[in-house]
């Protein structure tokens, strides 16, 4: 589509808000095309609805057309925006669009609420598997008689296993990058900052494009490199958070730099320290909590600090600080604590006690973590930046490992969009129902046996990995190769 001529800013408002009540109407009447027949009412009703926004759109600009380029949606050429209340949505819709590989669907003038049910019935029904190509449900389209919807395959120019493949060598140059700049800081040496705000960009399309993979790949854990590992980790995190919590995307690669550096400070903080097996004594605890500062005070100094965000100097210095203002550094006082700040917090101490350190006994799973974090909510934690995390992770977070009922055992692989089914994600299976192990296939936990209309298989509960000897990042390696 070519691009448009600039709009008021009243316009670009009426623009977003009936895209947004169309996205809603599609996501309503798509979800029931699945579950039933054209005839039944609500279905026809929400359609009725969808169809009458249609009919206003296409009677002033002769198409409405939505667009998925990125890990974005688009309506007629321009970008829809979300919040964090419609997010589920939005994700829902850009799945379906990808399962299908649905590059645009476009509804033009001339379209009828009967073609309407029917296009939605045929897609729906095309899509009861995990993924189906577009040639099928072009197929379909054709076959049931619509001519007013008009759809257009997606165009890769790599193949979904080529994105994974570079999105892993993504993460391992992000680490390669962060220790190549504390061994310049140690030198005193400029740091690539233009390096590191392009390595954001790409960090976030790579997000954009396959945040359940970039989520996958932060299960990677190197104990040798712990604070390099961890920064990476907490920088993917954290830009995937800034997006749920409907941030820019300059913001969000502001807010990947402040990650990316928020643990500088600890390169002033000796290794016996940082590494020591028992606990702390009152006089080491008080250097390691000098990090904070250290951090801020590094970022200051450097000879490039125009070309780094603000931002970072407050997440350097706040990220110990807590909901209710306790935490450390102890003498710091501000009436509030950088928002950037808040996110970083939550993603650092979730990624934090979910690594085996020298000095942690005992390590907890992805789902403990966000277990615990939920009852220090408010106090530790800000709440809505917490809840959106837990929203994001899902309730068995991507790399938690799960029992089933029919005996398999299998990793999370990816989070279901609907909020109905937030404990039905899509799983690897490791094991067959034997527990021996197998290399298999990813499968919706929402999938339903057709005869009995009763669930294929559901999690009984979640395993520990390290007891039974799996290294989860492995497979995610794994489906990149």
């Amino acid at each position: 589509m070519e691009p448009r001529a600039p709009r008021g800013r009243k316009d670009i408002k009426t623009i977003q808000k009936t895209a947004v009540d169309l996205l809603i109407r599609l996501h309503i009447v798509l979800k029931s095309a699945k579950l039933y027949e054209s005839n039944n009412d609500m279905l026809r009703e929400q359609a009725k609805l969808l169809f009458e926004g249609i009919g206003t759109v296409t009677a002033a600009e002769d198409e409405a057309v939505f667009t998925v380029r990125q890990g974005a949606i688009f309506f007629n050429g321009f970008r829809v925006k979300f919040v964090l209340s419609n997010y589920s949505i939005f994700k829902f819709v850009l799945e379906e669009f990808r399962n299908r590989e649905i590059g645009s669907m476009s509804f033009v003038g001339g379209l009828t609420q009967d073609e309407l049910v029917r296009f939605m019935i045929s897609l729906a029904k095309k899509g009861k598997k995990a993924s189906v190509s577009f040639e099928e449900i072009a197929e379909e389209v054709r076959e049931a008689g619509i001519d007013h919807v008009v759809l257009k395959k997606r165009q890769l120019n790599e193949t979904f296993t080529n994105l994974d493949k570079n999105t892993s060598k993504l993460y391992f140059l992000s680490i390669f990058h962060l220790k190549e700049a504390f061994e310049k800081d140690r030198r005193d040496e400029n740091l690539a900052l233009n390096t590191t705000r392009r390595l954001m960009q790409s960090i976030f399309n790579h997000i954009a494009d396959n945040e359940a993979f970039v989520c996958g790949l932060t299960n990677i854990k190197n104990y040798d490199e712990y604070t390099l590992n961890h920064s990476v980790n907490v920088c993917m995190l954290s830009i995937a958070l800034g997006r749920r919590l409907g941030l820019t995307r300059g913001e969000m690669i502001d807010l990947g730099m402040a990650a990316f550096f928020h643990d500088l400070g600890k390169l002033e903080t000796p290794l016996e320290i940082l590494n020591k097996p028992d606990r702390l004594s009152e006089e080491e605890r008080e250097i390691m909590e000098q990090h904070p500062c250290q951090g801020a005070e590094k970022l200051i100094q450097l000879k490039e600090f125009k070309r780094l965000p603000l931002r970072a100097i407050h997440v350097a210095l706040e990220h110990h600080i807590k909901e209710d203002d306790t935490g450390y550094p102890l003498y710091f006082k501000k009436e509030t604590t950088n928002l950037f700040s808040k996110i970083v917090k939550v993603v650092d101490y979730f990624d934090a006690i979910t690594t085996k350190r020298v000095y942690r006994k005992e390590v907890f799973t992805r789902a403990e973590a966000l277990g615990l974090m939920l009852e220090h909510s408010g106090a530790e934690f800000n709440p809505v930046i917490l809840k959106a995390f837990i929203n994001m992770m899902g309730i068995y977070p991507i790399g938690t490992l799960v029992h089933m009922d029919t005996g398999n055992v299998g990793i999370v692989f990816n989070t279901n969009p609907d909020t109905h089914f937030f404990l039905r994600p899509k799983v690897k299976l490791i094991t067959d129902t034997q527990g021996c192990k197998i290399d298999g296939e990813v499968v919706d936990l929402t999938e339903k046996d057709p005869r009995t209309d009763k669930f294929l298989r559901t999690i009984l509960k979640v395993l520990d990995p390290d007891k039974y000897g799996v290294t989860v990042s492995d497979y995610f390696l794994a489906q990149a190769q």
